[in-house]
């Protein structure tokens, strides 16, 4: 049969917003009844407002860097470590399995969980607390803030205006947990809580690194299997249903990757699903009517029940002890406040040795600022060149 015979028309951007008025709940974000843009664009054709809001993300230049900057080990140190962007993509994937399962706006979703690390500096959270220290008496640095600032001010995509131009649910969800002194004026007033779709990437963001850094930290010999089996319910729990599935193949294979592999993700999907179920729990209670009444509401709606919640928790406190406060993490901790204090130096005190763009733009926001940008921008590959360049050691 013709495909231009089959009595389907294109599917434009009205047909996806009618769609999305059937399909979702009252209480998740519409594209139909975004709240716009800063600059006003004409509409598309085909895709909805947060539709075009992924894709300018997924083809921004932050969005690229990502490849090469750290999760949490430095990215030259193995090709099979998580980064800032395979992070990012499952994230995204756990995201959207939640908000598939719970009727919510799943674009916006996407569109948040590919964006929510645009902000991190190279050398992932040791980058972000060293250039906080640097910053201090000149504004601090909060990668939550500076991920506004790459959307709104640092990408350059049009002549007609600064920034990707995003919606403002997209701007607005990205600063998460922002205090309410550090709340832009623009987004007066701060809500209680961010809509439902940023709460479910809050929550997948923190569910796809407690897996993959369990991964990661076994992989690399920062602590063995057992260890996690006698620190964690969730672990010890998921071995358990993966013996009941794969009878004698743990105690059989060699194979201590597809092991590893096989036991994390029977606990991610133990995590997915009580989210799943227990937010569908809290909305059935709370009854929301409207974004509006998700962001006025006493609590988050988007948690884990009282069963899951506390294994999750004691799974954090075993990967802070074991993995976070690890020697090797921690000497990377003092390599990234070593390397990024050499550049700020140099690149304060010689703004030439940054890129013209960036020279113009110390005079527009300060040079310590302009500083803090470039800085936070860069992959960790490129910072560790401009170190040896400017005679770091």
């Amino acid at each position: 049969m013709n495909p231009h015979d089959s009595g389907f028309g294109l599917v434009d951007r009205l047909a996806k917003e009618a769609r999305e008025t059937r399909d979702l709940a009252p209480y998740a974000e519409h594209a139909a009844n975004s709240r716009g843009r800063r600059f006003p664009e004409v509409d598309d054709e085909f895709r909805t407002c947060f539709e075009r809001d992924r894709d300018r993300i997924v083809h921004s230049t932050a969005f690229r860097r990502l490849m090469y900057k750290t999760q949490v080990f430095l990215n030259r140190e193995g090709d099979h470590n998580r980064t800032r962007l395979s992070h990012s993509l499952e994230v995204g994937q756990v995201a959207r399995s939640l908000s598939d399962a719970l009727a919510l706006n799943g674009t916006l979703v996407e569109t948040l969980a590919l964006a929510h690390d645009l902000g991190h500096p190279p050398f992932g959270h040791r980058g972000e607390v060293a250039l906080d220290e640097l910053m201090h008496g000149h504004g601090g640095f909060r990668h939550n803030a500076q991920v506004l600032r790459v959307v709104d001010q640092l990408e350059r995509r049009s002549p007609e205006h600064p920034g990707l131009n995003l919606t403002r649910e997209v701007r607005e969800s990205l600063l998460k947990h922002e205090s309410r002194e550090d709340w832009p004026a623009e987004f007066a007033p701060r809500p209680r809580h961010p809509c439902l779709e940023a709460q479910v990437v809050d929550l997948a963001d923190s569910t796809a690194y407690d897996m993959h850094d369990l991964e990661d930290g076994i992989l690399a010999g920062m602590f063995p299997e057992e260890a996690v089996f006698e620190g964690s319910e969730l672990w010890r729990r998921a071995t358990r249903e993966v013996e009941a599935r794969h009878p004698g193949f743990l105690r059989a294979s060699d194979d201590r990757k597809l092991r590893v592999k096989r036991v994390a993700n029977q606990l991610l999907g133990t995590t997915i699903r009580d989210l799943a179920s227990a937010t569908r729990a809290r909305l059935v209670e709370a009854a929301p009517r409207s974004p509006d009444e998700v962001r006025a509401h006493p609590r988050m709606l988007v948690a884990h029940g009282p069963e899951i919640g506390p294994h999750v928790a004691e799974l954090q406190a075993f990967l802070y002890a074991r993995f976070y406060r690890h020697p090797h993490l921690l000497e990377l901790s003092e390599y990234a406040r070593r390397v990024l204090a050499r550049l700020f130096e140099a690149y304060r005190d010689d703004p030439a040795q940054m890129s013209p763009w960036y020279q113009t733009w110390a005079r527009e926001v300060g040079l310590e600022r302009a500083v803090c940008d470039y800085l936070a921008g860069m992959t960790d590959r490129f910072a560790e060149q401009e170190f040896a360049r400017l005679g770091g050691r």
